[in-house]
């Protein structure tokens, strides 16, 4: 992390632990140290500091006095995470469709061609990228910032279990056949059809997660 820019080290140090926290690289129960962060990451204690803070903010660490120990995901967590997201996806595209521009349109439809070139491809890392970009556009599409700002942290904390349930192909055919269906009803201004539609896509996110979780941990 050398060529980090001190601007935004502390914003750089937090995504990339935060990531790693998730993705399961420091494992629930494991204690960061100040000090193995810097050997690690080669930064000073300042942005790892923050970046601690912020984590702890998050629920994702808890300060022990002696470090911060790592909390993560748990089942639990999941399981409100995706409740929540059940409630609010469908409002974001509901607003998605209302207030959609060719420009904004056209964002989305190139996520969708990627989508499914990644697809074909078996692709997996990108197809969770592609899923990651599809519901931060129709986040930005639809113009209300407080939905943004409660929805996009929580598809960050979800990135390892999506990315699970993309690797089953059965799966991902449905999620390419269901973001088509969400596109079209948000390029036609549907915005009721959208929101139902978004509802009963989250919903079967949530079920293929938590059946993973469950079978691999």
């Amino acid at each position: 992390m050398k060529d980090l820019r001190t601007v935004t080290l502390a914003d750089q140090v937090f995504e990339r632990l935060e990531s790693d926290i998730i993705q399961g690289v420091y494992p629930r129960g494991e204690v960061l140290t100040e000090l193995k962060l810097v050997e690690q990451l080669n930064v000073s204690r300042t942005p790892i500091r923050e970046a601690l803070r912020r984590l702890e903010q998050e629920r994702l660490i808890a300060d022990t006095g002696k470090g911060s120990v790592v909390l993560g995901i748990t089942a639990a967590d999941l399981v409100d995470i995706m409740d929540i997201r059940c409630k609010i996806e469908g409002l974001a595209s509901y607003y998605a469709a209302k207030n959609a521009t060719p420009e904004s349109l056209a964002r989305l439809r190139h996520i969708m061609d990627l989508q499914e070139f990644y697809f074909e491809k078996r692709d997996v890392e990108h197809l969770r990228e592609m899923d990651d970009r599809f519901h931060d556009i129709i986040c930005d599409m639809g113009g209300h910032a407080v939905i943004s700002d409660t929805l996009i942290p929580l598809h960050r904390k979800t990135r390892r279990y999506r990315k699970a349930s993309i690797a089953d192909s059965s799966r991902t055919a449905r999620v390419v056949m269901e973001h088509r269906a969400i596109f079209d009803a948000i390029a036609a201004g549907d915005a009721d059809r959208a929101a139902e539609l978004t509802a009963e896509h989250t919903a079967n996110a949530k079920k293929s997660m938590i059946e993973r979780m469950n079978n691999n941990g």
